[in-house]
């Protein structure tokens, strides 16, 4: 089993060996290597079973590191950066030169945040170089809010989880690049839209993309239990398709009663959205051990971050 600390100094040693380890975000737990190292980004990939086309996310200490990863910044970029980081917005910019085309799926771009968690950006500050890392889930799981889902997915593969309790906002970060200087989201995350708007006005969305995504997460199919997922506007309906099977729930506030419910996930009992998003992936991840037949999530208000748990969910879902 991986080993569980929380480590500063083990975890320097271990990225300076040119492996890589779990790390915790506001956000989610990464899998972080140093940017510069082949072998470490190979590894990353090979390890989430990730296809090589699809970029990943380099994470800095300091928004005064920006200019070292990317180039030709967009003033409503800069705009954002100084609003939301440490944050979790991820801009999509033009990439130096000097950033591996590894790392950026053969893009001319990358994808850069500053994460807000004390012990990770303590831990960027003892490190000459930058870190890659994507979420530290195999390739289209539900990605892990705590060290022990990191160890649980990875076990003996990887050297060291650093652990950072669970993750605050326990949704991946807003993910937004730049069309003629103007923002484009291309992930819903963890920073409502709301939020993005008010500082730069209106923005494009362009979500998906299953051939040569521009970002991380842009796959239709993606943070999915095991367990055959269903989202739906009336749970109640949809629980009698399943007369004899065992059903996991999961709601916003609301508790439904009916036998058939093995396991029940109520995310927020006052209504919260953020608060339900922080705990959205823990969640899935108890309904999808506890052997159900199927699970049936409840369509979230579409506002605010509930547009971002929607888009979570209908990537989990079986069509």
């Amino acid at each position: 089993m991986s080993i569980i600390s929380n480590s500063i100094t083990k975890a320097v040693a271990l990225l300076n060996e040119e492996q890589i380890i779990g790390i915790p975000t506001e956000t989610v737990y990464g899998l972080a290597g140093n940017i510069y190292s082949s072998k470490a980004i190979k590894s990353i990939f090979t390890m989430k079973q990730r296809p090589l086309f699809n970029p990943l996310i380099v994470h800095i200490k300091s928004v005064n590191d920006l200019h070292e990863i990317a180039r030709a910044v967009p003033e409503k970029a800069l705009i954002l950066a100084k609003a939301f980081w440490p944050g979790p917005l991820t801009l999509v910019l033009k990439k130096q030169i000097a950033i591996p085309d590894l790392v950026t799926g053969g893009k001319d771009t990358v994808a850069v945040r500053v994460p807000n968690h004390p012990l990770t950006l303590a831990l960027l500050n003892q490190l000459a170089y930058p870190l890659a890392a994507p979420s530290a889930n195999p390739f289209g799981c539900i990605s892990p809010t705590t060290a022990a889902h990191v160890a649980g997915y990875f076990k003996d593969l990887l050297p060291l989880v650093l652990d950072g309790g669970a993750c605050e906002r326990g949704i991946e970060s807003t993910i937004v690049g730049f069309v003629n200087g103007e923002p484009v989201v291309y992930r819903l995350g963890s920073l409502a839209l709301e939020d993005i708007e008010a500082i730069v006005g209106p923005v494009k969305m362009i979500t998906h993309d299953e051939i040569a995504p521009a970002a991380p997460g842009m796959f239709s199919k993606h943070y999915a239990p095991l367990t055959t997922t269903f989202l739906t506007a009336d749970e109640m309906e949809k629980l009698k398709t399943f007369p004899q099977q065992k059903i996991g729930v999961l709601v916003l506030q609301k508790e439904i009663d009916d036998p058939k419910i093995v396991q029940q996930e109520i995310l927020s009992s006052t209504g919260n959205l953020a608060e339900a998003a922080s705990q959205l992936y823990a969640a899935l991840h108890r309904l999808d051990n506890c052997h159900l037949d199927c699970i049936i999530a409840e369509r979230f208000p579409d506002v605010g971050l509930g547009k971002t748990i929607n888009d979570r969910l209908q990537r989990a879902t079986k069509k």
